[in-house]
């Protein structure tokens, strides 16, 4: 008896603790074979694999027991990293500045020049960092190079492996770093947050990418990246540090002018121009063509909002008096009320050129872009409860949104 009971502890003090994997394999507690984007696993099994958690889910307000931090150690194979201060080659920013999206492609300026420089220069010092700008210069690399249609998704080169294999160093050596986060911390989860969004968006897994911006946002309101009122009249300044500001990325990211729905122009025999059609063929039914003709014009209207919250941001982040932050909620509430009838002139433009199923990519993202908004308007300058589940019921929106965007 006292033999069978030994044997039990045993068994059970040397099973394996699954800390990696996909979340399906994690909840069923069997060990994944960790292939990205969905597990074979589950795959041959007819399982639905739901993906590979973000790191940021270790990232609480609250102090997280280091010794509960799992991951692969991000220092492994690389030199020791002194602090330079090592001048960024113009060319590398312009490279990183295409890089960071995939709807840039065309050699669309994206005006993230100073997000890239911010990048390449933590990466000189910070490991997660310098894996995470590998991984996204490999699949970059690998995507331009094998194409963007479905057979190049099943073609997986070496450069593409590596690419997955910077990413998991990346991904692990960030959540050993915030298992006790300080200002160091949090500026390299946001850095590292950018590269991992543009990693996703380039292997057109829309769903990790929007918890990446989800969870980025979060870090940025409950750690202050910009002053804000806790409660009616008392405002409290940004973090002592500066941390970058995430969300200004973003917009750039889906302002900038988009394959999808901006197609650029050809010129003819002629002389004169005419544009491109970049949707599938399965995307093409007579209605589209309405769709196709319209949606420019929502998408004109929302970079307009985009642009307007950019400079409300820029205003918000010099705030220094009560006066001033209370002139600059009525400007907030004005923004949020474009965006509302935005969506509502969306929902009557869908209404006349009839449903769509799928819905066109062009609408999906130009519907991601609007909640973006939305989500980074209601956080700003606001601390109170209530912003919790507002936020709350529109991240579920957004995450909604992401799941059924077909590429």
């Amino acid at each position: 008896m006292a033999g069978g009971v030994v044997a039990r502890q045993r068994s059970v003090g040397y099973r394996t603790k699954v800390k990696t994997g996909c979340t399906t394999c994690r909840i069923r507690k069997v060990k994944c074979d960790e292939h990205k984007p969905f597990c074979q696993k589950c795959v041959n099994t007819g399982r639905t694999c739901d993906g590979y958690e973000s790191p940021f889910r270790v990232f609480t307000s609250q102090p997280i027991n280091s010794a509960h931090a799992g991951g692969i150690k991000s220092g492994v194979g690389l030199p020791p990293t002194q602090p330079t201060f090592i001048k960024i080659a113009p060319r590398d920013i312009d490279l990183l500045n295409r890089y960071f999206s995939t709807k840039t492609m065309f050699d669309v300026k994206l005006g993230c020049d100073e997000e890239a420089r911010q990048v390449l220069q933590a990466s000189l010092t910070d490991p997660p960092i310098r894996h995470a700008v590998l991984s996204l210069r490999a699949l970059r690399e690998d995507l331009e190079t094998s194409g963007d249609g479905p057979a190049s998704l099943a073609r997986q080169t070496p450069s593409y492996h590596y690419g997955l294999q910077q990413y998991s160093m990346a991904l692990g050596g960030l959540a050993s770093n915030l298992s006790s986060p300080g200002s160091d911390g949090l500026k390299s989860a946001l850095l590292c947050c950018q590269i991992f969004i543009s990693i996703e968006q380039v292997q057109k897994n829309y769903a990790a990418m929007a918890q990446h911006i989800i969870r980025g946002l979060r870090i940025m309101h409950e750690y202050r990246a910009r002053p804000s009122f806790v409660v009616a009249n008392k405002l409290v300044p940004a973090h002592h540090d500066q941390l970058p500001f995430l969300d200004v990325f973003i917009i750039k990211l889906f302002a900038a002018p988009c394959k999808f729905a901006d197609p650029p122009a050809t010129a003819d025999v002629s002389g004169t121009t005419s544009p491109v059609c970049l949707f599938s063929p399965h995307q093409q039914p007579v209605e589209s063509r309405d769709l196709r003709t319209i949606a420019p014009d929502m998408r004109t209207e929302l970079t307009r909002i985009a642009a307007s919250t950019l400079e409300f941001l820029g205003k918000v982040s010099q705030v220094e008096s009560v006066g001033i932050a209370l002139r600059l909620l009525s400007e907030k509430a004005a923004l949020l009320d474009s965006l509302e009838s935005w969506l509502i002139n969306l929902e009557l433009v869908q209404t006349e050129v009839g449903s769509l199923r799928p819905e066109p990519i062009s609408v999906s993202f130009l519907r991601f872009f609007h909640l973006i908004l939305k989500i980074i308007l209601l956080g700003a300058l606001d601390s109170s409860p209530d912003l919790y589940a507002d936020l709350r019921t529109e991240n579920k929106r957004l995450q909604g949104v992401a799941n059924n965007v077909v590429a």
